[in-house]
Formats: structure tokens, sequence, C-alpha cells
């Protein structure tokens, strides 16, 4: 199930509002250049900015997402329609072909069951073409970023077009290593409605990740440091192995 800041209907609407600084994505636009890739899916899509950056460059890109509310605010962006979009988890994927596969921002984390990134890791793959890359970011452990989630460091009232004032703040609600919770909480001016949304991390080691791409069959090519925030995350590119036989379009079936 999707978080409620992805899912729900009122929540999903201003999501791009009150994360507006997707810098982020920077590192991961000039690695798919640095690729050469031109087929993409983007496990975990959201509401699309990346697949977006990535379509206005002319690539071609599926979204999978589980929020269908995300997925319809994806939708109604300038270009949508230059981007496959499938709302579901990767079970729901047809077989694809593509050069580069992503996981951005909190995405792999948020898989937070040990079968669930495994079958992740193994479709991921499948989709991939000989050669092709997957890339995705995960928090190192060691800088604990979760002892930074709450009220004091978080509040702030974002003034939305449209929406009005919406207050919001994070606070850490349970932390199990591997497993940190915590809860979002937004209340919008307009109506006094107050909203929460709950998510669960898993703060996963570098070796642990590097070992459970090894026995999906990847090659780790490398790990960075993520630009925007650097000593803070890992930045796994990983390669299925082999050599591409032919390039087909990222929705066919087709090798």
């Amino acid at each position: 199930m999707a978080d409620e800041c992805f899912g729900h209907p009122r929540l999903a609407a201003i999501y791009d509002r009150l994360d507006p600084d997707r810098g982020d994505l920077d590192a991961y636009v000039h690695m798919a250049e640095e690729v050469e890739a031109r087929r993409v899916l983007d496990i975990g899509c959201g509401t699309g900015v990346f697949a977006l950056l990535l379509a206005d460059r002319g690539i071609e890109v599926v979204g999978v997402d589980p929020a269908e509310a995300s997925i319809e605010v994806a939708k109604g962006k300038p270009g949508s329609e230059r981007v496959r979009w499938i709302r579901g988890d990767v079970s729901a994927l047809p077989p694809l072909r593509v050069d580069l596969t992503t996981m951005t921002a909190n995405v792999a984390q948020a898989i937070v069951d040990p079968k669930v990134w495994q079958e992740t890791l193994r479709t991921a793959y499948a989709s991939l073409r000989p050669g092709g890359r997957l890339m995705f970011e995960t928090r190192d452990p060691a800088r604990r970023a979760w002892e930074e989630w709450n009220r004091e460091d978080t509040h702030r009232v974002t003034d939305i077009p449209g929406v009005g004032a919406v207050e919001s703040w994070v606070e850490v609600t349970d932390v199990s290593r591997p497993l940190v919770t915590f809860r979002w909480t937004y209340v919008f001016a307009a109506d006094g409605q107050v909203l929460t949304s709950d998510s669960t991390l898993r703060f996963r080691e570098r070796e642990e990740v590097e070992a459970d791409l090894l026995a999906q069959g990847y090659v780790v090519d490398d790990v960075r440091e993520a630009p925007d925030r650097p000593g803070r995350e890992f930045v796994f590119l990983a390669q299925r192995p082999g050599r591409a036989a032919g390039r087909g379009s990222a929705g066919s079936s087709h090798a």
C-alpha cells in the first residue's frame, strides 16, 4: 500500500508544491545521459517529476507506482502523454527491455519487506537489456538521518495557490533498526483538515545491498555519493552482464 502522502488525493495534489526543489534528480539525469539510456523504467515514479525530466530529453520512459492518486497527478502534467504510466508494484509490469532502471529518493528504502525487495531487484534485472543498468540510492545508516526528523527542524507553512496555507512537519514514531517509522502531519488552513501520513524506511548497510545485488546476478559498477547530500547516501550503479543483442521499444515484449 502507498503511504497517504502519495495515495491520498488531497495530499498527492500538493506533494510537488511541498517539495519543489528536486535538485537531487539532476545527478540521475546526468547518469542516464552518461550511460546513454534511451529507454528507462522508473520504479516508484510518484507524481512523475523524474520520468518527465527524462521524457523532455527524448527518452522513452515507463513509470510504475502503487499510488493511484500520484499516478493521476503525473498524468495531468504537460508532456505526460510521452510516458507510459502503470499503477502497481513491479508485479504489474509487462515484459520490458530497457537500458536503465531507476529508484530515486526514498523508493528503495520504502521497500521494507526482504522478499519484496528481492523480487523488485529480480524484476528490475529481467526488465533490463543485457548490459543495462540499475541505479538507486539508499541512506547510510551510520549518519542516523532520522535524528533530524523532528517537528522543530521540519516545521513549515507553505502557501499553495488555489489551496491556501498548509502547515507540515515530521516526527519519528519508532526506531527498530533497520526500520525507522515516521509520521508527516499536514494542516490545511482553508478548512482546518488535518491529515497524517505514516512511512517506514529500511536502512540497509552498503555491504548488505551489494550482496543483494550480486545474489540477483548484477555486477556492481560503482557506489557513489549523492551530490546534494555528500557523505549521507550511497548511490548504487549496477549492471546486468552481457551485451545488447538489439534495441527494442520500452514497451515491447521482445529483446
